[in-house]
C-alpha cells in the first residue's frame, strides 16, 4: 500500500477505484494463467465431468490415483456408509469416494467433529449388525476421535477406520501438513483398537483392509484402524494388472467346548437356585430367541444388565430388578458375556473402599465369554478379576443351541418336575416386581420439573403403535423397567466406556441404520452429553435421519452433584454448594433453539408434564415425515 493509501483520511472514491483496479488485474492474471477452477467451470457439463477428456491448462492430471483403487477395495466389503469430518490428509480418498465411487456404498456422512464420526459408526454398528467406515485426519483427527474409539472398544463394537498421514518428510507441504503428520499415528489409539496397520503399497492396502474387516467382525468385535498414506492415495496406480483384491471370508462364530457346556449344564440343572446374568450376549433377534429357549429349558431367572437387549422384559423369567436378591440366594450363577463379573457378586463402599460380598461364599460360578481372549494391559476396561469355577471361552449366541441341548439331556424326569415346580413362584415374583416398578413410577407424577418416570411413560404412550427403537437405552432406566420390550432393536444399550459425548452422535448413527429398516428411532438425550458435540444435530438434519430426541434436561451434571454432596458430608461441610461447577443454569441452555440452529425441528423447554403428550405427538409427526425432531423437557435430576 502506498503512503497515500496508508493515510487514515483516505478518500472513499480513490479507495474504490484502487480496489477495482487491483481486482481487475488479479482477474486478468488468473484468466491468463488458466487456473484449474476456471478451466473446469468452462469445460465441465452439468454433471461435473470434463467434456471429451479436456485437461485443465497448466496442471498435471492423475487419471487413476491410488485412492480409486482403495475405493475399489472398500466396495468389496459390506460397508454402506463412511463418516468423516473433512481433512486434507485423506482428500484424495474423499474425492474418490464421492466421484469415482459415485457416493454409494459407501455414502459419505458429513460430520462436524471426529468424535461424532466414530460415535455415529458405533451406534450404527449396533443397530445394523455390521461395521460402518470412518475417515480421520492425521494426528489431530485421531486425537479428537480417541474418546469415541475407546467407547467402542469397551462396548465391543466393530468399526472400520481409515486415517490419513504423511510419512515422507520430503513430500510434505510446509506448515499444517507437518503439524498433522506423525511417524506412528496408530500409537495414539493402539491401546484400544483390536488391530492396526500402515500399508506401504496398494496391494498391502487391499490385503490389510480385508484382514481388518475380518478381524473387526470376529468376536470379540472391536474397532480397527488402517493408515492411508497420503502419497499412496494421491500417486498414480502403477502395474494395476498385478493388483489383486482378496475375497472376504468371515470367521464362523466360535462355539464353546461341547464337553465344558455339558458339565456346566449339569451344574445348572441340579442347582436349587440358579441365576443367569447376561450383558453383551445377543447380536440380533435370533440371539434373543436362543436366550429365551435356554432360560426356559432351565426355568431359571434372568438378569439382563442392558448393554444389549438380550431378553424380553415381558417374559416372567426376566427379573432384572431383583438382581441383588437373586444373587444373594443363588447357588449357581451363569455369567454370559458379562463385562464386570466381579461387580455382580461383590461391592465396594464409597469412599472407604471396604469390600462387601453379595453372593454366598460357596456359590458356583460359570462364565461363557470371550473376555479372556483379547485384553490389553494399559486401559482397565476388563474390570476386577473374578476366579470363576468354570470359564468357557466361546461366543454366547453361537453356543446357546448346543448349551440348550445339553441342558435338556441333563434334565431327567425327576428334575423336569423340580424345574417346572419353580414356575408359580417365579411368576409371582415377576408380577410383584412389575407392580413395584409401576407404583414407584407414579411418585411425583404431576411434579414440575418433570419426573423421569413420567417422561418415559409419556414417550412410550406416543410411540407404542410404531415399530420403535430406543437407540440409546441406558440413560433413563425407567424405560427398561416399564416398556414392554420384545425385540432386539428396541434397546441398543449405551456407550460402553461411559464416556460422555456418545449419546447424541451414537443415537444419530443407530437412527441411520434404523432408517434403512423402516424403524422409528427415539432417544432420551442428556443435556450435558448434547453439549460435547452438538454438531451431530446438523448431521441428522443434513442427511434427513429421522430421530426423536427427547431431552433429559436436568440442567446439571447430577452424578457429580451427588459426588460433591457425599464428599462434603464426609468432610463435615455444608452440602448446599454442590451445584458449583456442576450446574448448567444461570443462564439455562435453550436446547430447542440450539437444535433449531442446526436445522432440527424443536419445541420447548417444557416444564409442565401435562404439555408433554401434545408436544411429543407434534414431534412424532415430523419424525415420521423423515426428519429429526427434538422436545426439550426440563426434568428432575434422576
Amino acid at each position: 500500500m502506498s503512503d497515500e493509501n496508508a493515510k487514515p483520511g483516505m478518500d472513499r472514491r480513490n479507495f474504490l477505484k484502487s480496489a477495482a483496479a487491483t481486482a481487475g488485474a488479479a482477474t486478468a492474471g488468473a484468466m491468463a494463467a488458466g487456473t484449474v477452477v476456471g478451466a473446469q467451470a468452462a469445460d465441465a457439463p452439468a454433471d461435473g465431468k470434463p467434456k471429451g477428456g479436456a485437461k485443465p491448462k497448466g496442471d498435471k492430471q492423475i487419471p487413476r490415483p491410488g485412492s480409486d483403487f482403495m475405493v475399489d477395495v472398500i466396495k468389496t466389503l459390506d460397508v454402506k456408509y463412511i463418516a468423516a469430518n473433512p481433512g486434507s490428509s485423506f482428500r484424495s480418498l474423499h474425492e474418490s469416494v464421492v466421484n469415482y465411487g459415485g457416493n454409494k456404498k459407501p455414502e459419505l456422512i458429513t460430520c462436524l467433529h471426529e468424535e461424532s464420526s466414530v460415535a455415529i459408526a458405533h451406534g450404527y454398528a449396533k443397530a445394523a449388525g455390521k461395521p460402518m467406515a470412518v475417515m480421520l485426519h492425521g494426528t489431530v483427527g485421531l486425537q479428537h476421535a480417541a474418546m469415541a474409539i475407546y467407547n467402542a472398544w469397551c462396548d465391543r463394537v466393530p468399526i472400520m477406520m481409515f486415517a490419513g498421514n504423511g510419512l515422507d518428510a520430503t513430500k510434505r507441504r510446509p506448515g499444517t501438513e507437518w503439524y498433522h503428520s506423525v511417524q506412528d499415528a496408530a500409537s495414539l489409539v493402539r491401546d484400544f483398537v483390536k488391530w492396526d496397520d500402515q500399508p506401504g503399497s496398494l496391494q498391502h492396502f487391499a490385503e490389510s483392509t480385508i484382514r481388518a474387516y475380518k478381524i473387526a467382525t470376529t468376536a470379540p468385535m472391536e474397532p480397527v484402524l488402517i493408515m492411508a498414506e497420503m502419497d499412496l492415495q494421491e500417486e498414480p496406480v502403477e502395474h494395476e494388472a498385478e493388483l489383486k483384491i482378496p475375497p472376504l471370508s468371515l470367521s464362523v462364530p466360535s462355539q464353546g467346548d461341547t464337553g465344558a457346556l455339558a458339565e456346566a449344564a449339569r451344574l445348572l440343572v441340579n442347582a436349587k437356585a440358579p441365576v443367569i446374568i447376561v450383558d453383551r450376549a445377543a447380536r440380533d433377534q435370533e440371539g434373543v430367541r436362543r436366550m429365551v429357549k435356554f432360560a426356559e429349558a432351565l426355568n431359571a431367572p434372568v438378569v439382563d444388565l442392558g448393554a444389549r437387549m438380550n431378553f424380553p422384559t415381558t417374559h416372567y423369567l426376566n427379573q432384572t430388578d431383583l438382581r441383588r436378591e437373586l444373587v444373594r440366594a443363588a447357588d449357581v450363577i451363569l455369567l454370559l458375556e458379562v463385562a464386570d463379573p466381579w461387580g455382580q457378586l461383590n461391592g465396594v463402599t464409597d469412599p472407604y473402599h471396604e469390600y462387601r460380598r453379595l453372593a454366598k461364599e460357596d456359590v458356583k460360578t460359570i462364565s461363557l465369554s470371550f473376555s479372556d481372549v483379547y485384553l490389553k494391559s494399559n486401559y482397565q476396561d476388563f474390570q476386577r478379576f473374578l476366579a470363576v469355577n468354570m470359564a468357557i471361552t466361546g461366543d454366547v449366541q453361537a453356543s446357546l443351541p448346543e448349551f440348550t441341548e445339553q441342558v435338556r439331556r441333563a434334565t431327567d424326569n425327576g428334575r423336569k418336575q423340580v424345574l417346572a415346580g419353580r414356575t408359580k413362584q417365579l411368576r409371582a415374583d415377576y408380577d410383584d416386581m412389575r407392580k413395584k416398578a409401576r407404583d414407584a413410577s407414579a411418585v411425583g407424577w404431576n411434579a414440575s420439573p418433570v419426573s423421569t418416570a413420567r417422561l418415559a411413560a409419556e414417550v412410550y404412550d406416543v410411540i407404542k403403535a410404531e415399530p420403535w427403537s430406543l437407540v440409546v437405552s441406558d440413560r433413563i432406566t425407567w424405560a427398561r423397567r416399564l416398556w414392554p420390550t420384545t425385540e432386539y432393536h428396541q434397546m441398543l444399550g449405551g456407550s460402553g466406556g461411559q464416556g460422555v459425548g456418545y449419546s447424541l452422535p451414537g443415537a444419530v448413527g443407530a437412527a441411520l441404520a434404523n432408517k434403512d429398516k423402516g424403524l422409528l428411532s427415539v432417544t432420551f438425550q442428556p443435556d450435558g452429553d448434547a453439549l460435547y458435540a452438538s454438531g451431530a444435530f446438523w448431521t441428522a438434519a443434513h442427511h434427513k435421519i429421522p430421530l426423536l430426541f427427547v431431552m433429559h434436561n436436568n440442567r446439571g451434571y447430577y452424578q457429580e452433584v451427588m459426588h460433591l454432596q457425599r464428599m462434603a458430608s464426609l468432610h463435615n461441610r455444608p452440602t448446599d454448594r454442590a451445584l458449583i461447577g456442576n450446574e448448567l443454569n444461570n443462564p439455562a441452555i435453550d436446547f430447542a433453539k440450539l437444535a433449531q440452529a442446526y436445522g432440527v425441528w424443536a419445541e420447548g423447554p417444557i416444564t409442565d408434564p401435562n404439555a408433554l403428550a401434545g408436544a411429543l405427538k407434534r414431534a412424532l409427526a415430523v419424525v415420521k415425515s423423515g426428519s429429526p425432531a427434538l422436545i426439550d423437557v426440563v426434568c428432575q435430576a434422576r
